[in-house]
């Protein structure tokens, strides 16, 4: 292996432990919860779930477990759980 491929190496485990660097505008992932999965996406600070939980209160645990593994990546809005309109 040549040195700058080593170098490059070193500077990604650096890297590593600073997942700040890294700023998510979009995302599309599924998430395999205990009954099913679920599509979320998260575009433009705007999170979905396709969950039907989502679609009637803005938010919900699929998002919210995305927001919280991802918050050092993401924007304060995007990071920021939607209150729960209908508790």
């Amino acid at each position: 292996m040549n040195s700058s491929m080593i170098g490059k190496i070193e500077k990604a485990q650096r890297y590593e432990h600073e997942p700040e660097r890294i700023a998510i505008k979009n995302l599309q992932a599924d998430f395999r919860g205990e009954h099913d999965s679920y599509h979320i996406t998260l575009d433009n600070d705007h999170w979905n779930c396709q969950c039907s939980f989502f679609s009637s209160h803005g938010t919900c645990s699929h998002v919210m477990a995305a927001q919280r593994i991802l918050a050092p990546m993401l924007s304060l809005e995007s990071r920021s759980e939607t209150p729960l309109t209908h508790v």
